[in-house]
């Protein structure tokens, strides 16, 4: 016979105790502890499961069941196409674009004849449509919104439309009847509808397209538990400051793709559009007689695809004690390395200039790759002597003044040679196997080599 017990249950996070304390140990609320009933069977029996294992190589796999957009970017960063029973989450920063690009995304996907469901707890449906209005050319009849924060009821809506596409904005504001002591945001909330839409997703007989928009906290992480990330397939960041045009969409996970994989899109009145080339985004185009001194170029990594960047320096006489070094696109630490190793290793005295380091488009560089092509955008400047246009330089440089290889450095001397480039400087160590039409690539040992040749 069932027999009644109490317990102490934390309204903010579903922790359970049998004490009673002020604080809850799992999600640090104050005054969160509610006594409520709980019964337990003394003679229940274990519920038996009715699932039954599978032969592993019998198993069809989703992964060729792809749905591409026409926003190109898009489709990179999800891995070819979004997976039809996936369930992914988007956060970022207010204002950065994840309402603008999911209902560009929503569209693109109703144009498709794919039913679709925009659910909003944050926004009215007016508020949606002036969006929807001001980004998109033409709204389409299978794009259906929703201003509701009970997902309860947004869950009927899914079955009663037969919705195949669903994006819930933002999962921190919706709330399930089950748990009425909890409020919208708890991590008992925040959790228990992101599960309810995982077996939305992930369902055998009608696999479901679902995106999560998240709050991001002011550390710039997804706002709530850990588990959230781990629950879902892939985890989208956009990045970008909210001054700027540019936009990154970045995957920090990806079950059915590249993780790190980036894509780049341009933040306009239209919506987000997508850079498809961004090698030639990220560069400045000069005639022969509009070279310009303080300038070079290299090719970085972002994500898996190789991209020519334009590196940009500023030399200029300083009149303090202590001259400035400002590297807007790298870090303090190893842009003075860089100039430590320039002054000792190329002998050019810079203890009484000003130096300035920038990316076209305010790429971060975070690879060694481009520290030849800083050293050479310095003494550029400190010459006034520009550098060709169709020149790389695609080494990392030792304290010893020595060049070092790159990771991928076939990869990118083949999206140079596709810019056009005609010349790439590399560390000795180079092995030719690489099939280029017009880039002549130029081995040399130091970074003396380099600028004898430079300059």
């Amino acid at each position: 016979m069932a027999k009644k017990s109490k317990i102490n249950r934390c309204s903010e996070c579903g922790y359970e105790m049998v004490g009673f304390m002020g604080r809850c140990p799992e999600c640090g609320a104050f005054g969160s502890f509610q006594e409520v009933d709980r019964s337990e069977d003394s003679s229940r029996t274990k519920k038996r499961s009715s699932a039954n294992s599978e032969r592993l190589n019998k198993i069809e796999t989703t992964n060729s069941q792809r749905v591409k957009t026409s926003i190109n970017e898009f489709d990179r960063v999800m891995g070819g196409g979004i997976i039809k029973d996936s369930i992914t989450i988007l956060t970022a920063k207010p204002g950065a674009g994840k309402s603008t690009l999911l209902l560009q995304v929503a569209n693109d996907l109703a144009r498709q004849g794919i039913k679709t469901l925009y659910a909003s707890g944050e926004e009215s449906t007016s508020q949606i449509k002036s969006r929807a209005d001001r980004i998109l050319k033409e709204i389409h009849d299978d794009l259906h919104v929703v201003s509701d924060n009970n997902l309860n009821s947004v869950l009927e809506i899914i079955e009663r439309t037969d919705a195949r596409f669903i994006i819930v904005d933002s999962i921190q504001t919706f709330t399930l009847d089950e748990f009425p002591t909890s409020r919208a945001g708890s991590p008992t909330q925040t959790m228990e509808c992101a599960y309810e839409l995982v077996k939305i997703a992930k369902r055998p007989d009608k696999p479901r397209i679902v995106f999560i928009v998240g709050q991001m906290t002011k550390d710039d992480e997804l706002a709530g538990v850990r588990a959230l990330e781990h629950l879902v397939d892939t985890v989208l960041i956009i990045e970008g400051d909210s001054g700027e045009e540019l936009r990154s969409l970045v995957s920090t996970k990806n079950r059915y793709g590249s993780t790190g994989e980036m894509g780049f899109f341009n933040m306009t009145e239209d919506g987000m559009v997508s850079i498809d080339n961004p090698s030639e985004y990220f560069m400045t185009k000069r005639s022969d007689e509009n070279q310009v001194s303080g300038s070079a170029l290299t090719v970085v990594r972002e994500g898996t695809r190789p991209i020519l960047l334009e590196v940009e320096s500023l030399v200029s006489p300083s009149f303090t004690p202590y001259p400035a070094r400002i590297g807007e696109s790298m870090k303090r630490e190893q842009m003075n390395t860089l100039v430590s190793i320039l002054e000792q290793r190329g002998a050019i005295p810079l203890y009484d200039k000003n130096v300035v380091i920038k990316t076209t488009g305010g790429i971060k560089l975070k690879e060694h790759s481009a520290n030849l092509a800083v050293i050479v955008s310095i003494v550029s400047s400190v010459y006034d002597r520009p550098v060709g246009s169709d020149t790389v330089f695609l080494a990392d440089v030792g304290l010893t003044g020595e060049l070092k290889k790159v990771p991928s450095l076939h990869a990118r001397l083949r999206e140079a040679d596709r810019m056009g480039i005609r010349l790439a400087f590399v560390s000795g160590d180079y092995s030719e196997g690489t099939r280029l039409e017009n880039l002549k690539v130029m081995k040399l040992r130091t970074l003396k080599d380099v600028l004898n040749k430079v300059f």
